[in-house]
């Protein structure tokens, strides 16, 4: 009887040590995230971190409701999301700037097409230019894919590129990143937008924020000198109310050299050591 019930109590104290965090929210980041948790739960057994998608947007709502721990996004915060959040927890959320993304345009590696501007990707995205030929490229018609308005990444786009005028009809709607991707790798015509990390079986195209610009290539040294012109932060955001503990740990673990090295090898950019 004794030996059962120390058991017990060795089998309680074991399961009050374990420590469960979630994350949810950026698509762009999944693929990362799962690296992480994977990673970071094979040096912490007592730890379980559990990561969902489904867009920027959901993983905010999701803070602000109590129902994840730690929100992933491709984007800052809007000033009203920041004032729902205040008005409820009376606080602002923590911010960390977790890794550096270069926002890539991504078309068919059969497209002859290896730079565009943004005046012409915003004319191609809004429906305004329909063929390859009007910029130089073949005479094929373009297919437009794009994210969900839940993406971090399709309002950044929208935002920074397109100048806030909404995508063309046309636009095929996925789900996710890698869905962008695939649907770009098997059409000739296609074109589409998403991390860096995601860049496998389509071609980066250069980009220019002028017509008679430098038109810049994606890739570390351009997007941590600021030139390429869709360089990008992606965050964590957390609750003041649950930044400690287990969450705390995991997000300072994300941003030591360990953590950053897994950034690289999923194929984001790490953040200098200055900004950590």
């Amino acid at each position: 009887m004794k030996l059962f019930v120390t058991t017990i109590l060795i089998a309680a104290a074991v399961a009050a040590q374990a420590q469960n965090v979630t994350v949810k929210g950026s698509d762009t980041m999944v693929i990362l995230g799962q690296k992480w948790a994977e990673t970071y739960m094979k040096e912490h057994s007592g730890t379980t971190v559990q990561v969902t998608g489904g867009g920027s947007g959901t993983g905010i709502a999701a803070l602000l409701n109590g129902s994840t721990d730690i929100c992933n996004a491709s984007r800052p915060m809007k000033p009203s999301e920041t004032a729902d959040f205040v008005k409820k927890f009376k606080v602002r959320p923590h911010e960390y700037k977790m890794c550096l993304d270069g926002l890539s345009v991504y078309v068919s590696k059969d497209n002859s097409i290896e730079k565009l501007s943004f005046s012409q990707l915003e004319a191609i995205f809004t429906g305004k230019i329909t063929n390859w030929k009007a910029v130089g490229g073949p005479d094929l018609a373009i297919s437009l894919y794009g994210r969900e308005n839940s993406s971090g990444t399709y309002e950044f786009f929208k935002e920074h590129v397109l100048n806030k005028k909404d995508f063309a009809a046309s636009t095929k709607t996925m789900p996710g990143t890698a869905a962008v991707i695939q649907g770009v790798a098997q059409d000739k015509g296609g074109i589409g937008y998403g991390g860096i990390a995601y860049a496998e079986g389509v071609k980066a195209i250069k980009v220019s924020k002028t017509d008679d610009g430098e038109a810049i290539e994606p890739k570390e040294a351009t997007v941590l000198n600021g030139t390429y012109p869709i360089s990008r932060y992606l965050f964590c955001f957390v609750s003041p109310v649950k930044d400690n503990g287990a969450v705390a740990a995991y997000i300072g673990w994300c941003l030591s050299d360990e953590g950053q090295a897994v950034v690289k090898n999923v194929g984001y950019f790490p953040l200098p050591k200055n900004m950590r």
